[in-house]
């Protein structure tokens, strides 16, 4: 896939000029209220995985209300477009598109954790999200690890406790202290070269090791290890089956025989400051280099601020629209997020981080971001043919275009 910009400019990406990050205020942090009254407050974790304000929380919308803004014809398009048929040049054409969501054209819901006010569970796959705004979402859980999972809570007095989904009542999020006395580990920081250029911000390794305490497993000719990742300098990919472990004191190891070190690893995430997150497959993995973090990442409050998508519609027949938009049927809020890939490493944007967005082809839209940062993105429905359209509402004027129509999107 074309690569707009080089990569070595992505580098200055990782410097987080316009936040000053204290020590701690990065990661999650909370109350968990119980069934029966009793609560536990301190740095939270999602069981062995998300542990910062940065991390993504997943799950599924249970209706979609947008519909409503369509006809009856526009929806009947829609739905000959997700069972497979197409109309071009007045001929039907079976285009077999396999659609993400069968549902109602149900969506999935992604947010950072630090958008969030609240979490209610309310049934064993479902909860009531309340974002930091106050807007509240019924969402379900099924398919999704965010709901329905244990909840670590490391209690000050107490140290760590396991609460487990069918125990709580309640989970509120709330500053977290500049320091922390009792938390599950500092952050992991580097640089991870890729097939696609050097990515630098905070790792997370196999989809679940983030903090300094979390364990590198593997084996090597005389046994098996778990290594801390504090000890860890440098992690290197040495074919499918095995990798070269650099470690701070200099020893060199090379392991094997663990989905943490071979092709069983289901890939390394660098959040990055004003662009998301990126996900880079272990194929497309060559190497990280840790080195200490500046902070944690960004404190609650700077999530505080959750407008309403805004900006300007231009389409392909010279039109152009402004107004607040409702992106691919269903992202409203600039905390939600636009996900493509670039060449095979997945990205996650939220929008507030979005300039612009302008089709290419069928499978590939032009993605520039607020810091200049420029990608090609594709094989995924919000950048490709299979997006449902925007919705542009302006007072009372309100006007539905399919992704087809858009030559692209300016966001304010």
């Amino acid at each position: 896939m074309q690569k707009l910009l080089t990569y070595s400019t992505i580098l200055m990406a990782c410097i987080f000029s316009h936040q000053a990050f204290s020590q701690d205020e990065g990661f999650i942090y909370g109350k968990v209220t119980t069934i029966d009254g009793r609560s536990y407050e301190g740095a939270l974790r999602w069981g062995k995985e998300e542990a910062y304000w940065t991390d993504m929380f997943n799950a599924s919308k249970d209706e979609n209300e947008n519909l409503d803004y369509l006809s009856r014809d526009e929806i009947d398009e829609l739905e000959d477009r997700r069972r497979g048929f197409w109309e071009r040049d007045n001929n039907w054409i079976n285009v077999s598109w396999d659609w993400d969501n069968d549902n109602d054209f149900v969506h999935q819901f992604v947010c950072q954790f630090g958008e969030i006010k609240s979490i209610r569970p309310t049934r064993r796959q479902g909860a009531e999200v309340t974002m930091q705004s106050g807007l509240v979402y019924d969402l379900d859980g099924q398919g999704y690890n965010d709901i329905n999972t244990r909840i670590r809570v490391n209690d000050s007095e107490l140290g760590t406790i396991e609460l487990d989904w069918d125990r709580i009542e309640l989970i509120e999020f709330m500053a977290t202290p500049s320091k922390l006395r009792d938390k599950f580990g500092d952050p992991l920081y580097g640089t991870v070269e890729t097939s696609e250029g050097k990515f630098t911000g905070y790792v997370q390794w196999d989809h679940d090791e983030r903090v300094s305490e979390d364990k590198l497993d593997g084996d090597t000719e005389d046994g098996d290890v778990s290594i801390a990742f504090y000890n860890i300098k440098s992690i290197e990919r040495y074919g499918s089956s095995r990798s070269v472990v650099i470690l701070k004191s200099g020893r060199e190891l090379e392991l094997r025989g663990s989905n943490d070190v071979n092709d069983g690893n289901r890939g390394i995430i660098v959040a990055i400051e004003g662009m998301g997150r990126i996900d880079v497959p272990w194929d497309e993995f060559d190497m990280v280099t840790f080195t200490d973090a500046p902070g944690s990442g960004p404190a609650y409050k700077t999530f505080a601020n959750q407008p309403r998508i805004e900006g300007t519609v231009a389409l392909r027949n010279g039109d152009t629209y402004d107004g607040e938009l409702i992106y691919d049927l269903d992202e409203a809020y600039q905390f939600e997020v636009l996900q493509g890939k670039l060449d095979d490493i997945e990205m996650i944007i939220p929008f507030k981080y979005i300039k612009e967005i302008a089709p290419r082809n069928y499978d590939n839209s032009t993605v520039t971001l607020t810091n200049g940062e420029k990608y090609l993105l594709g094989d995924a429905q919000d950048v490709s043919d299979k997006n449902q359209g925007v919705i542009v509402k302006n007072g009372g004027d309100i006007r539905y275009f399919t992704f087809d129509d858009v030559e692209k999107i300016t966001f304010k």
